[in-house]
């Protein structure tokens, strides 16, 4: 506590070393197994959670929305690595609305391209899209990375491979043909 009586100063969110995924650490025989547990039954999980309405709404261009798509992809893609119940599905939501978000501004993008008129002087601006789709790649990034951390911290078994994040450049390309 600083002198006038504030909370400040501390450590950062976020700094310090970054923890292992659960293989490295098995791996490197540091964490032994203390209990000898009988194994368990494979147990069947249940269906996909309902996805949302608003993943669902019809857009006002009348063009298809894809986060339903996204979200089933990423909840399949948790599921084989049997990390579905260890992901919030407010993240899960959240990042397949911002896949679709910038997806749509891409798209505008390549409609309108990457300059706008100023609505005043008529002078030529760059395009809003362009700095909305940039910030829609941010919060693409950050919660993917929250995904794809729970995942490598709690997956026993190899988790490399594609993935969805992997995905998305093909999605807005095959986004553009129809």
């Amino acid at each position: 506590m600083a002198k006038d009586g504030t909370n400040r100063g501390g450590a950062r969110v976020g700094a310090g070393r970054k923890p292992k995924a659960l293989t490295e650490k098995l791996g490197a025989g540091k964490h032994a197994i203390i209990f000898d547990l009988p194994r368990a039954p494979d147990l069947a999980g249940v269906e996909m959670p309902p996805v949302k309405d608003y993943m669902t709404a019809v857009q006002k261009n009348g063009q298809d929305f894809c986060a339903k798509e996204v979200y089933e992809e990423t909840w399949n893609w948790l599921k084989d690595r049997r990390c579905q119940d260890l992901v919030s599905p407010q993240i899960l939501q959240q990042y397949a609305m911002s896949v679709a978000r910038w997806i749509q501004c891409e798209r505008a993008i390549s409609d309108f391209g990457f300059l706008a008129k100023h609505p005043t002087t008529g002078a030529a601006i760059s395009s809003p899209y362009v700095l909305m789709s940039r910030e829609f790649m941010k919060q693409v990034n950050q919660c993917w990375y929250q995904i794809f951390q729970i995942v490598k911290e709690n997956c026993s078994s190899d988790f490399q491979g594609e993935t969805p994040q992997d995905d998305l450049m093909e999605r807005l390309l095959k986004a553009r043909k129809t």
